[in-house]
């Protein structure tokens, strides 16, 4: 009996979509100018394809390192993108993975078949070459999700934060104002922010700085705590 396999096999790749926030520009995703055909010039997100040797998540790490410098990012699986007319190279089923990083820890550099790698903000991004519109805007979706049950927002923010920088991550994600009063009861009201004694100064009243304390969450999702906004 023979192994060879006797169906066409499809190619598959990884695609990162790679958020970021700097609490100025709004919510901003990583690009790449791809250096290579098809789509060579045009943004796309960082990606490719999967070696035989190695496993998705480490393919999608290789590739966001190779093109973009970024090691060392946490790293979900999104989505399996399969649509047959997906690539112009013939058929090929990509796997999708989204981080949150912070963009001044993480400056980009375009490497390897990448000629260059930018952030842009979500709402200003170029067109996307393949289908990379319909895989961010996916990604968008499951973080707009995530935030409400999940406190994965901190992870964009520095360590002491101002709670009007927290309110302003939250707005910048959702894509909507939220009510600042109604806001900040429920986050103060979580047993996970920190108040510290030190303040930022601004042209207003000086705002007192928190931090996230991950051993506090972590203990209380332990115990049946639910977090929601």
């Amino acid at each position: 009996m023979s192994n060879t396999c006797e169906f066409p096999r499809p190619a598959l790749t990884v695609d990162c979509v790679v958020f970021g926030y700097d609490g100025g520009a709004g919510l901003q995703v990583l690009l790449i100018r791809r250096g290579i055909a098809p789509f060579k010039g045009a943004w796309a997100l960082p990606g490719g394809f999967v070696l035989m040797d190695e496993g998705l998540e480490d393919a999608a790490r290789r590739e966001l390192g190779e093109e973009t410098g970024l090691k060392d990012v946490f790293l979900e699986q999104l989505f399996t993108f399969g649509a047959v007319d997906r690539d112009p190279r013939g058929r090929v089923v990509s796997v999708a993975y989204f981080a949150l990083v912070r963009p001044d820890r993480n400056p980009a550099r375009g490497d390897t078949d990448a000629d260059e790698a930018r952030w842009f903000e979500v709402d200003g991004m170029p067109e996307v070459a393949f289908d990379h519109g319909e895989i961010l805007g996916a990604a968008l979706e499951r973080l707009r999700g995530k935030v409400r049950y999940q406190p994965v927002g901190f992870e964009l923010l520095p360590k002491r934060f101002t709670l009007g920088k927290l309110q302003g991550l939250y707005e910048a994600i959702l894509g909507r104002e939220v009510d600042k009063r109604n806001f900040r009861r429920k986050v103060l009201a979580f047993d996970f922010l920190v108040a510290l004694e030190e303040f930022e100064m601004g042209a207003h009243r000086p705002g007192r700085l928190y931090r996230f304390d991950r051993r506090r969450y972590e203990a209380l999702v332990k115990r049946g705590f639910l977090f929601e906004l």
